[in-house]
């Protein structure tokens, strides 16, 4: 490979207007232009990609980029093209060119005027650009995102596996592979593939000392994200989602609630996922809610914060998603919700698979589950995980286990109880089996070993298999067990390990986080745990009262007991702010709450309140195209059995959904249904006592005024016609 007479120095103050390299690039690049294979682990925001534009610009010839995503591509070629006073100086070469706009590429590239050409994988493979590419000079190929071509990477594409194939049928050029995240087994996976193990490898520090990382039960996630958005106003930041499904919905969410988001995943059209991602950029929507397919290669250097809905499927994604935040060295705060649930979801998605896989995605998802409940720091954690050492003491409480750290105690006799057990067991064993036999639970696989005749079996069953598991995770940081690289997961005994044995020191452990029993208990109504204003309450119920006697209504229609204690924790002051109160819809904010919210204005000037305006959060009614459908099909008079049963509900569930929608302030009209099975005096007794006999609107009540003459179904239908005419 060709370099040019210019030197790197200025060659980069040139091209790209920076007087100093950063890190390692300038090393990096003087590999590459020797023509040596160059393997650069680096992380995102390290400067990556200036390693192979530099050295493109001034090689002779056209480098070629392989890289994953068309988004990706196309943000990489506009960002190019403004360096340069001409646009053919980079071109994507992949199918979403016509014939014409691939002939323009492949002519522009015979007259020496593109340097880069960007290509997928599946492009390499088609035999026209083969023999394209092997009549023209090309000065190196590099492999972006290069962990793609790795079984154990977190995006593995089977396409990448064939690079080696295609580039030694292309011609002779040096080769520079580059990812944000490898482990070791994952470096040794991409140089073994791609034939480049004598590579020059140059590998950064993971460390962003800038990132604030935090986890967090996933209780009422949607509500978190929108009091943590709120929280930093005019902020760009990313939330990720596992499924498409949820990016809508919580994109949806989000802008109801005033904040500037948009939805980006792989099922939205071209045009669309552009528009979005060149909003977010153009700084013209705030916040971008994503799948992963959003992010890889988006150099946007201010995104404030990356919020994961979701936990990722392995700690490389995490990382990688994660450190899109700060990359120009500010504020970057990553939170993280956390439900175990979630994660046996996505053992679920690997069901199917070959067995190979599924214990890979296992092992993955088992390093994510221990850095998520870990109660160390999390910046060491994660480094340890990329195989780098680091002092905790220097986080500076960036991460909430060291902002808020759980008290220590002393380990010695635990750590050595974990070392003499995969010591008796002889090293075969994974973390889960060493627990099973310090807990003396047995199982199949204990059964085949005869673990059960260990000295070690049993001994730890005075804790639970949680606290020995954060012991086994601390003493894997702490650096006296290694993971065996191949059979992933078998614990073995380090040279620390063998001196602790003989000559035991201080240990102190932490207990981790439990999340075992949490779960997104996501609600549209009022959150039980917070402490609604008792006194406002008190006169919120008696204004009620005065309110009903003078509409000559049962003080239950107006508002529902849930409704005013909602009234009391929020103090809503305008008619929107009232629609978001639990139970209450429009209708039903529009005909009574005018006199409430002025009351509830009063009562705040007066006593001088604060109000939580972070918790009124607005919902998108999941159920609403259930609601749409319950209306229309009532509206056009048809059966409620078969309503339930085209919707996949029974009888009761159905009333449930009806009872919803009239609480809320919709009515439902049901008269026809009513009038096939309850005469009208009996209608009109029924709907009587709602009005004039009942203090509340409780069945339970009604059935005893009856005497059980009607069932349950009956009253309760008749209660829904009440509210609708009443009500509504």
């Amino acid at each position: 490979m060709n370099g040019t007479n210019i030197s790197l120095q200025t060659a980069l103050k040139n091209y790209f207007g920076f007087s100093n390299f950063k890190g390692n690039q300038k090393v990096i690049i003087e590999s590459l232009i020797k023509g040596h294979d160059t393997f650069v682990i680096m992380p995102t925001g390290g400067g990556k990609s200036l390693c192979y534009q530099l050295p493109a610009f001034i090689s002779e010839g056209t480098a070629i980029i392989v890289s994953p995503l068309i988004a990706l591509m196309k943000n990489q070629v506009d960002a190019i093209r403004g360096l340069s006073s001409n646009d053919n100086v980079a071109h994507v070469l992949n199918s979403s060119l016509t014939k014409k706009e691939a002939q323009q590429v492949k002519d522009d590239i015979r007259s020496g005027h593109t340097k880069l050409l960007y290509v997928a994988p599946e492009s390499l493979t088609k035999k026209d650009n083969i023999n394209f590419l092997k009549s023209v000079k090309l000065s190196f190929f590099a492999i972006d995102e290069a962990h793609c071509i790795s079984e154990w990477g977190h995006d593995f594409r089977p396409e990448y596996r064939n690079l080696r194939n295609i580039i030694q049928s292309i011609g002779k050029a040096p080769i520079i592979a580059l990812t944000a995240t490898a482990t070791e087994k994952v470096q040794e996976d991409i140089q073994k593939n791609l034939g480049m193990e004598n590579a020059k490898l140059f590998k950064s520090s993971f460390n962003r000392e800038n990132l604030f990382y935090e986890v967090r039960p996933k209780i009422n996630v949607n509500k978190e994200i929108i009091k943590f958005i709120k929280q930093h106003p005019d902020k760009s930041g990313i939330v990720y989602c596992l499924s498409r499904k949820k990016v809508e919905e919580i994109a949806k969410t989000l802008q109801v609630n005033g904040i500037n988001a948009l939805a980006y995943h792989a099922g939205l059209d071209s045009n669309t996922r552009a528009k979005h991602q060149d909003a977010f950029l153009m700084e013209d929507c705030n916040v971008i809610v994503a799948t992963i397919a959003f992010g890889m290669g988006i150099d946007k250097p201010d995104v404030r914060f990356v919020v994961h809905h979701d936990i990722p499927k392995s700690l490389e994604s995490y990382y990688q998603e994660t450190g899109r935040a700060g990359r120009d060295g500010g504020e970057g705060i990553c939170v993280a919700f956390y439900s175990y649930k979630d994660i046996e979801k996505l053992e679920k998605f690997t069901q199917g698979k070959p067995v190979a896989e599924q214990e890979i995605s296992k092992q993955l998802l088992l390093e994510t589950v221990s850095f998520a409940e870990t109660s160390m720091c999390r910046r060491k954690y994660i480094l340890h995980y990329f195989g780098e050492h680091y002092n905790e003491t220097n986080c500076n409480a960036l991460c909430d286990n060291c902002k808020n750290p759980k008290k220590h105690h002393e380990g010695k006799d635990q750590v050595k109880l974990v070392l003499d057990t995969i010591k008796e067991s002889k090293e075969k064993f994974k973390a889960k089996e060493i627990v099973n036999i310090l807990t003396g639970k047995m199982t199949a696989m204990i059964n085949d070993y005869n673990c059960n005749q260990l000295n070690s079996f049993g001994k730890g069953e005075n804790n639970d298999s949680a606290y020995w598991h954060a012991i086994i995770r601390q003493i894997i940081v702490g650096g006296f067990l290694d993971k065996e690289i191949e059979s992933y997961g078998i614990l073995k005994l380090n040279n620390n390990a063998k001196e602790f044995l003989i000559k035991p020191t201080s240990f102190m452990i932490r207990e981790d986080h439990d999340y075992s029993n949490i779960e997104d208990q996501e609600t549209e109504l009022n959150i039980k745990s917070d402490v609604y204003d008792t006194k406002l309450l008190s006169m919120l119920k008696s204004l009620r009262k005065k309110v009903a006697k003078t509409k000559n209504l049962p003080p239950f229609v107006l508002f529902q007991d849930p409704s005013l204690e909602d009234m009391a924790l929020q103090y809503p002051i305008t008619i929107d702010e009232l629609v978001n109160i639990n139970g209450v819809g429009a209708g039903k904010a529009n005909r009574f709450g005018k006199e409430f919210i002025e009351f509830i204005a009063s009562y705040v000037e007066e006593n001088n309140i604060d109000r939580p305006q972070d918790m009124v959060i607005k919902s998108i009614v999941n159920k609403s195209g259930l609601k749409v459908y319950i209306i229309q099909s009532t509206d056009r008079k048809l059966p409620l059995e078969d309503i339930a049963s085209a919707k996949g509900l029974d009888m009761p569930k159905l009333i449930n959904e009806m009872e919803n929608i009239v609480y809320s302030g919709t009515k439902v009209d049901i008269n026809y249904y009513l009038d096939e099975i309850l005469e009208s005096d009996q209608q009109d007794e029924i709907f009587d006592y709602f009005k004039d006999d009942a203090e509340t609107d409780s069945i339970e009540e009604a059935m005893e005024e009856f005497e059980e003459e009607y069932d349950e179904e009956e009253l309760r239908l008749m209660r829904i016609k009440f509210l609708s005419e009443l009500a509504n």
